[in-house]
Order: structure tokens, then C-alpha cells, then sequence
């Protein structure tokens, strides 16, 4: 009769024919087996917060309100006479449950319409950063406040909050443009987050968060987008359409006080009778009464050069007792299309 292997023997040998056998019989016991479906691992999906919004939307997301934060930073200094520093922190997707409960109570929670999008954006501004924005459009903010009132705004202080949204607003619209059109309004305002109930607890939402500082202030803002109400714009957040955004038209107050500007700075005009050479010695033994040769017909007029580039011919004269030159016509440039 052969002999009865012992159970150290019996494990020896299936870890050598299969190396996985010993991982298993190293791991303590009760400790969960690697999911696995053939030979390949099986991920792990929470069904209770679903990844929805694929990571090439998100970084177009993140492109996206780039953009907006620069504008917006740039738009509130001008509001508040100093400078504000918008900065795009996080751009993630959880439900909106999670997003409710981590805002504070109260808060600048604002409910916006879109008519471009089906269904509504939140837009929250924490106590932390309204209260000193307002305390420096009331004429304060001289000295960092250091409590905050914990109350609900006021009538007075929610109108100059809507000002701040109101610069927030332009800003994603101008940011959207390309994608659609927004057009949002402000369509509620509360102080307490948990009474306003725009899509299902266990809705997917994309929290797009922003941090604002100025002076010693500091505080965020969050922009809370359901994925229902850009569902409709998957395909453009997944292409390159997106990025197109970029591409600004101009603005006619900025081009405006762009020629103002380059109307009042100087340049150097020089005004070319002929050009000819000389050897050191004629021109060391010039004197008053001598006279140049060159090989410019008097005809042909004066060349006008502005910055050292030719741009004009012209014609020498006197107008009121002081030498002038009257303008011929435009030269054109060296570079430009037709010259060799």
C-alpha cells in the first residue's frame, strides 16, 4: 500500500503547479480572494455612486472653467478695487446628497435656470468669502475680520451678493459659448442647502469647486452641475469641440482704448534726402559751401522712414516759413506680398 501524504506534502506540491496556491495559503484566514473572471481581475463598481461623466469629460470640464476663473478673478477685482485670485481647485462627480451635506448652513446657496440646458445649476458661495466681499463693497475691509456672523444674508447684503453672481453668471456664459447657450438666471436663493431639492438624493452630479482670496479672506466656490442637465452635451465635452472656446472675439471697448493708447505713443520719423559714400579723407576736408554728389534724381522725391522702416515718399517744401515735407504715397513694405 503507498503512503498517505501528509498535508504539508499535498499543499507543497499544488504550489507547484500552481504559484497562486500559495499566495491562497499565506493569506490569513477569513481574508477575501481577489475577484477574478478567467484570467482577468474583475473591478471593483460602487452602484452607489456611479462613475457617469467619463475622465476625457472631466478634463474638458477642468479646461473649461480654467477659463471661467481667469475672467471671473479678473472681472471681481475690477468690482472690488483689489485683487481677487480665482483659482479652479477640483473638478469631481459624486451624488447630490454628498454635495448638500458638505456645504455649510447657512450659506449664499443660489438656484439657477438655464434656458440652453434642460433643468437647473446650483452656484454656492461660502459665508467665509461672502461676508468679507461685502464688508469691502460697504466701504470696510480694511482690517481682516475675525468672526463672521453666522446668520443669513440680509435684503440689502443678498442684492450686493447678486452683483458677485451676477459677474459669475457672465463669466459662464462667456465660458459655455461655444459649447451652448446658457442664458442663466437666478431663478432661488436660500440660506439652507438641504430645503432646495433639484434632482434625486442619489443623483450623479459634477462639483466644479473654485477657491477666492483676496487680502486675507479666503473661501470657496462650488458649482454643482447635474449629469442629466449636461447629458445632452456628452459628445461636445468628448470631442475637441470644446476647446474652441478659447478663441475670443474682439471686443470693441478694448480695441478702442488699444488705438487710444497707440495713438499717443511716440515713434521716430526720419526723413531720407539721399544716400551716398564717402572716403574718410573727403569727409574729413568737407567745409561750409561744398557740395554732395549722389545718384538720386531730385525727381524722385525723399523717403520717409517710421521706426527705421520705409513707409512713405514724400516731397521737401516750406509751409509757413518752416521746412516741411508733403506726403507722396504709401511705400510698401519689405515683407510684404509681391517684393522679392
Amino acid at each position: 500500500m503507498a503512503d498517505v501524504l501528509s498535508q504539508s506534502e499535498v499543499e507543497s506540491l499544488l504550489a507547484a503547479l500552481d504559484p497562486s496556491f500559495q499566495a491562497a495559503a499565506e493569506r490569513p484566514a477569513g481574508a477575501a480572494r481577489p475577484a477574478a473572471f478567467g484570467n482577468e481581475p474583475v473591478s471593483i463598481y460602487d452602484f452607489k455612486r456611479p462613475e457617469r461623466v467619463s475622465k476625457e469629460q472631466m478634463r474638458a470640464l477642468h479646461a473649461l472653467h480654467e477659463g471661467f476663473s481667469r475672467e471671473f478673478g479678473a472681472n471681481l477685482s475690477s468690482l472690488m478695487r483689489t485683487i481677487v485670485e480665482v483659482k479652479l481647485i477640483s473638478v469631481d462627480q459624486l451624488t447630490y446628497s454628498e454635495f448638500v451635506f458638505s456645504l455649510e448652513n447657512p450659506t449664499c446657496f443660489n438656484l439657477l435656470h438655464s434656458a440652453g440646458l434642460e433643468g437647473h445649476v446650483v452656484l454656492d458661495l461660502s459665508p467665509s468669502i461672502v461676508f468679507p466681499i461685502l464688508d469691502r463693497l460697504l466701504g470696510g475691509g480694511k482690517e481682516p475680520r475675525r468672526m463672521l456672523p453666522n446668520r443669513p444674508l440680509t435684503e440689502i447684503e443678498k442684492r450686493l451678493c447678486g452683483r458677485v453672481v451676477g459677474l459669475a453668471l457672465e463669466g459662464l456664459e462667456h465660458a459655455w459659448s461655444k459649447l451652448c447657450s446658457l442664458r442663466l438666471t437666478v431663478a432661488q436663493f436660500e440660506s439652507n442647502p438641504q430645503l432646495v431639492q433639484i434632482v434625486p438624493p442619489n443623483e450623479v452630479v459634477v462639483l466644479i469647486s473654485f477657491e477666492l482670496t483676496f487680502n486675507e479672506a479666503r473661501g470657496i466656490l462650488n458649482l454643482c452641475i447635474p449629469f442629466n442637465t449636461i447629458e445632452p452635451l456628452a459628445e461636445k465635452l468628448s470631442s475637441d469641440a470644446w476647446a474652441s472656446y478659447t478663441k475670443r472675439v474682439s471686443d470693441p471697448r478694448q480695441r478702442q482704448h488699444l488705438e487710444s493708447g497707440l495713438a499717443r505713443a511716440g515713434v521716430q520719423v526720419v526723413a531720407e534726402l539721399a544716400r551716398t559714400t564717402l572716403t574718410a579723407g573727403d569727409l574729413m576736408n568737407l567745409s561750409i559751401g561744398d557740395c554732395i554728389v549722389t545718384e538720386k534724381d531730385a525727381r524722385h522725391g525723399l523717403e520717409i522712414y517710421v521706426e527705421s522702416r520705409p513707409l512713405f515718399s514724400a516731397f521737401p517744401g516750406l509751409y509757413k516759413n518752416h521746412k516741411a515735407i508733403r506726403i507722396g504715397k504709401a511705400l510698401r513694405p519689405p515683407n510684404s506680398p509681391g517684393t522679392s
